[in-house]
């Protein structure tokens, strides 16, 4: 007997078939772009979009990969940012600061242009040396001795050309020579050499600015590649180390930082990276450094800070970014330095401390920067700050005893109790036999 089968029952056969399939496809697609997608890319990749019940019938482990986002840095490694200017419509702004748009632009576009502008101006005026040359007739009587011409041996456009390089730059080779008959030359003359001294000054300065810029000497200032929190002096601090690794030292060097976190205010409003200072010494002048040698910036965790509230398990859930910037002067040309990095949130080591870099050697200290970058692990309270201070409260005990402490404190004063007793049990047990011996006398 042969059975036929409904459409309908067609439908339902190939639909597991069909929701399989989508889910495969989606499995790769949304592995390429976890592979594809770069922390530090300036483009969203923007997944596309499932039906309701496509998402439901996707594996758990694809949904977990799909919600995992990596947090955007602000300010890169390097001390870059992180931040594009599109659709600026008022160009025209940067031709108005015409200096320091040449001293930002890129060595190659700032070379280019320093070649096109000497060349344009040489082209320029050779051309009117030409022309007036040519105007005059002095083309059409260059073997006549007894004629006069504006510059003498100027024969063609080349030879013009010559002699507008050899005005401007003052070269001055003695062979073309402007005559005392050509008021018109005379004129030309005074104008390309003030122009070529204008030329000559924008052009040399803008160069000089661009090879002296303090961009460089941040090289040298070097951060931590992490940021680490643990107790000091009683108190949850948040840590990171600077180094300088020149011996010409920074002039009036000062530390900022700055905690990058999008917020949504009680009425509503979304801000996207705002900024929230962090107090790195401002009000003790610890932000003042004496930079020769590594020094450890520390912030204190307190009730101002916007870490008082985050724990360790709370810690890789939060999308934060901090930004850290060392300003000063080169002591060699004075002129002001910035140095920045930043350190997302897991580049956070929670119950970490840095290595020592110090040692003292034989009349000298020796800072080694192999351990620069070093951490090592101590014991620190995975509470939050404002936790501990809770506890502190309620045990009226200072931040730094941890609850083995408190332990240990306990079983001191119960051995002291179990002393105390024996003492006055075995007084007593004299005086009974005393009382004994009395009564027997």
């Amino acid at each position: 007997m042969a059975v036929f089968s409904s459409p309908l029952q067609e439908k339902h056969k190939e639909a597991p078939a069909a929701m399989a399939k989508l889910t495969e496809s989606m499995t790769n697609v949304l592995e390429g772009d976890s592979m594809d997608q770069d922390v530090e890319s300036p483009v969203a990749i923007h997944q596309p979009k499932l039906p309701k019940q496509a998402r439901d019938d996707l594996p758990r482990h694809i949904c977990r990969d799909r919600t995992k986002r990596k947090i955007q840095r602000y300010v890169r490694k390097d001390g870059k940012c992180n931040v594009h200017h599109g659709n600026v419509r008022e160009t025209y702004r940067y031709l108005t600061d015409i200096f320091t748009t040449l001293v930002d632009l890129k060595w190659r576009f700032n070379l280019l242009i320093f070649v096109m502008v000497y060349t344009v101006t040489w082209l320029f005026f050779g051309m009117i040396w030409w022309l007036i040359a040519y105007i005059r007739g002095d083309m059409d009587h260059i073997e006549d001795p007894s004629w006069t011409p504006c510059v003498t041996n100027l024969n063609g456009f080349v030879s013009a050309f010559l002699f507008s390089i050899e005005t401007e730059t003052t070269i001055g080779y003695g062979y073309r020579v402007i005559t005392d008959k050509c008021p018109e030359g005379i004129i030309l003359l005074l104008v390309q050499s003030v122009l070529g001294s204008i030329v000559n000054a924008f052009m040399v300065g803008c160069m000089f600015v661009k090879i002296s810029q303090p961009k460089k000497r941040a090289e040298t200032l070097v951060f931590s590649t992490h940021a680490v929190i643990s107790m000091r002096d009683g108190k949850l601090c948040l840590m990171f180390r600077v180094g300088d690794l020149r011996n010409s030292h920074i002039v009036e060097a000062s530390i900022r930082a700055k905690l990058i976190k999008s917020k949504q205010t009680s009425e509503g409003e979304f801000i996207p990276l705002n900024q929230t200072d962090i107090n790195v010494g401002y009000y003790t002048g610890d932000d003042r450094l004496f930079l020769v040698s590594p020094l450890i910036i520390s912030h204190e965790i307190n009730q101002q800070s916007p870490f008082w509230e985050i724990s360790k398990a709370q810690l890789p859930k939060e999308e934060l970014e901090i930004v850290v910037i060392l300003e000063g002067m080169v002591e060699a040309t004075g002129m002001t330095c910035q140095a920045r990095s930043s350190y997302v949130t897991s580049e956070i080591l929670w119950g970490y401390r840095f290595t020592p870099v110090l040692t003292l050697e034989d009349g000298f200290y020796e800072v080694d920067y192999n351990s620069f970058h070093e951490t090592y692990e101590t014991s620190t309270p995975s509470l939050s700050a404002k936790e501990l201070a809770e506890l502190a409260s309620r045990a009226e005990l200072p931040l730094s005893w941890s609850v083995s402490s408190k332990l240990n404190q306990h079983a001191e004063l119960e051995t002291e109790e179990e002393e105390k007793n024996l003492e006055e049990q075995t007084e007593r047990n004299g005086d009974v036999a005393n009382l004994e011996n009395e009564s027997k006398v």
